[in-house]
């Protein structure tokens, strides 16, 4: 869910687990490694949508209005405005250039992209993390 703070959440309970092992099971070396790719991940989170719109051509505006649909979207459709509300902002901003409804549509559909990789990345570290506590167990 990208509006959850699931790998802050995770590191957390890595470090937990490892309070509570005594650090014997998680070093300090990899709680620190982790945090450094939660941190990494984060910021590549923030900066996925920008990324993949810049990919797809998307003018100023259309940055913009993905940015303030994004925030638009969180506060007045919950968890589901967070992926509609870019997408939306992006299109309107696109439209607002000049652009016709398709080439709009294909530049909102880069912030979307975005979106759903900046996802895919944090759901593969939250993985990986509770793979390296389980294979601790063992």
């Amino acid at each position: 869910m990208p509006f959850l703070p699931g790998l802050p959440l995770a590191w957390l309970g890595l470090l937990l687990f490892a309070y509570a092992t005594g650090f014997i099971l998680v070093s300090w070396k990899t709680l620190l490694i982790f945090l450094s790719l939660v941190i990494f991940t984060l910021l590549l989170d923030g900066l996925a949508p920008l990324l993949g719109a810049r990919s797809y051509q998307v003018s100023r505006y259309g940055l913009i209005g993905s940015a303030l649909g994004a925030i638009f979207g969180l506060m007045t459709l919950g968890p589901i405005g967070i992926v509609v509300g870019p997408f939306a902002g992006a299109f309107l901003g696109e439209m607002l250039v000049g652009k016709n409804w398709d080439e709009a549509a294909a530049s909102a559909k880069g912030t979307l992209v975005g979106i759903l990789i900046g996802s895919a990345i944090k759901f593969a570290v939250v993985i990986i993390m509770l793979g390296y506590m389980i294979s601790a167990l063992f």
